[in-house]
């Protein structure tokens, strides 16, 4: 059994020429003409920042050689491994994978055994409406327990700071099960712990009720990369075409591992040549939209 849970901050992220040209030439050419075709360097930076770690993973975890990692993506946009991998065994059962970004970071968690959806949220005030319109306009994406747990909370903030909490548990769900778009957010409902979340530790008691009964299938691993960023793992049964009496056992929850860019890019080679017009045309997007820049919300 294997489990990684990995995260690159971006949001602090000033590449280099040399940098942004090197990561260019480590992913796909398609992968890297999309990155390029962003309006903003925050988007352009995440979305490298996944094409990165998911290449890192595959190869420091599956054991394939980076040039010969392929990667594409299926009609809903999901990326998959298209390089063939023989399962041998049970001990070797196939990895799931998926990543997610969102505020200042990218987050990839991967499990062994098992489906895995992963979503991170950074509470921020709503840029054009205030706390109670906000959760007005939202008011059909929870259920009424889950909006008596959010509205209880003593402060707007920390209110906001639940409503994205419960709102990266069903992205991380949705992703999981792989259905996207069109899937009745209300069918789902988490049930909190008492115990708060930290930056220190990972949760695994919250609970989800699909149509109302609880899944005792499910597991769901919560906790902060920091004061302002929830991340949510969603870990589904086992993925296997032996079924099994049970899932396999899960390993003990770690925490997030944040890389740095050297780690990011440590078995990292190139693929194609290097396009010094890429670095010209990143260094002429702005940042973020102004909105986002005066009101520290993100998309």
């Amino acid at each position: 059994m294997g489990s990684v849970r990995w995260a690159f901050r971006c949001g602090s992220w000033t590449p280099s020429r040399s940098d942004w040209l090197f990561a260019a030439r480590c992913i796909q050419r398609e992968e890297k003409d999309r990155i390029g075709q962003f309006v903003f360097a925050k988007d352009a930076k995440s979305a490298m920042a996944g094409r990165l770690l998911l290449r890192r993973f595959v190869c420091e975890k599956m054991g394939i050689p980076w040039s010969e990692i392929r990667l594409e993506r299926s009609p809903r946009g999901k990326p998959y491994l298209a390089t063939p991998v023989k399962v041998s065994s049970e001990s070797d059962l196939a990895w799931s994978f998926n990543l997610s970004h969102q505020g200042d970071y990218t987050v990839l968690a991967a499990e062994q055994g098992r489906q895995v959806g992963v979503d991170i949220m950074k509470t921020a005030m709503p840029g054009s409406s205030s706390v109670p319109e906000f959760f007005r306009i939202m008011t059909r994406q929870f259920t009424a327990h889950e909006w008596s747990t959010i509205q209880s909370a003593a402060s707007e903030h920390q209110q906001l700071a639940a409503f994205y909490r419960h709102w990266a548990l069903k992205e991380s769900f949705i992703k999981a099960i792989g259905t996207g778009l069109g899937f009745n957010l209300q069918r789902v409902e988490f049930h909190l712990p008492s115990e708060p979340l930290t930056q220190d530790q990972v949760l695994r008691q919250t609970k989800m009720h699909l149509d109302e009964e609880e899944e005792e299938d499910w597991v769901f691993e919560e906790s902060l990369l920091d004061a302002d960023h929830h991340v949510a793992v969603a870990l589904g049964p086992a993925d296997n075409p032996c079924p099994a009496p049970r899932p396999p056992s899960l390993l003990p929850p770690t925490t997030f591992t944040v890389l740095s860019f050297s780690e990011l890019i440590g078995s990292a080679s190139p693929l194609t040549d290097e396009d010094p017009a890429y670095w010209d045309s990143f260094k002429m997007k702005a940042e973020a939209p102004q909105r986002q820049k005066d009101t520290h919300t993100s998309t």
